[in-house]
């Protein structure tokens, strides 16, 4: 209860919006730019051994050339598996078996897939400034519901999480306008 009486945690606010900041640029990592990143295929998961895994818990993902991704297959069954779930992967690219190594060359990106990752990338900061809201919302709350503190304190706190919140959504801001820039690269 003692957290009712002092209003919101901001250190808990704060750590649970730049989770949201950091989920966004997980996603990011995820998005194709004009160079290759082995960050590509992090969300690319695969049917091995019964179940779903991550593409790094079955081989290692290098980038031998700007526009190549490589994945050394730990397990030569697997290489069917892990050539099939990056085809499915909606990348748009076309993965090559050599070995127990695949090969993803990465074609170059056109204009209008470009404008369709930004509208991506713009959904994914929307959802993050929405999580950043909901922190605030909650901070809000937790404000309104404390007992035995003063007005001026629950100004001066409502207005130190405005702050917190101002400056998160400015970082969501800046990570896309970067993200937009890099994909818009030619």
């Amino acid at each position: 209860m003692a957290d009712d009486a002092s209003g919101p945690d901001m250190k808990d606010l704060k750590r649970r919006m730049e989770g949201a900041i950091d989920s966004l640029k997980t996603e990011f990592s995820g998005l194709r730019t004009g160079r290759a990143s082995a960050n590509l295929l992090d969300n690319v998961n695969v049917n091995a051994y019964g179940s779903m895994m991550p593409m790094n818990q079955v081989g290692t993902v290098n980038v031998p050339e700007p526009r190549m991704l490589s994945v050394q297959v730990w397990d030569q069954s697997l290489v069917g598996a892990v050539e099939k779930a990056i085809r499915d992967s909606g990348l748009g690219v076309n993965p090559v078996t050599d070995g127990q190594n695949v090969r993803v060359p990465l074609p170059a990106l056109t204009e209008e897939r470009r404008v369709e990752l930004t509208k991506i990338a713009g959904k994914y900061a929307e959802q993050a400034r929405i999580a950043v809201r909901n922190v605030r919302r909650d901070g809000m709350e937790s404000l309104k519901k404390a007992d035995g503190i003063s007005e001026d304190e629950q100004k001066r706190l409502a207005d130190e999480v405005q702050k917190l919140t101002d400056s998160m959504i400015k970082e969501v801001d800046a990570s896309l306008e970067t993200k937009e820039q890099e994909i818009m690269q030619v």
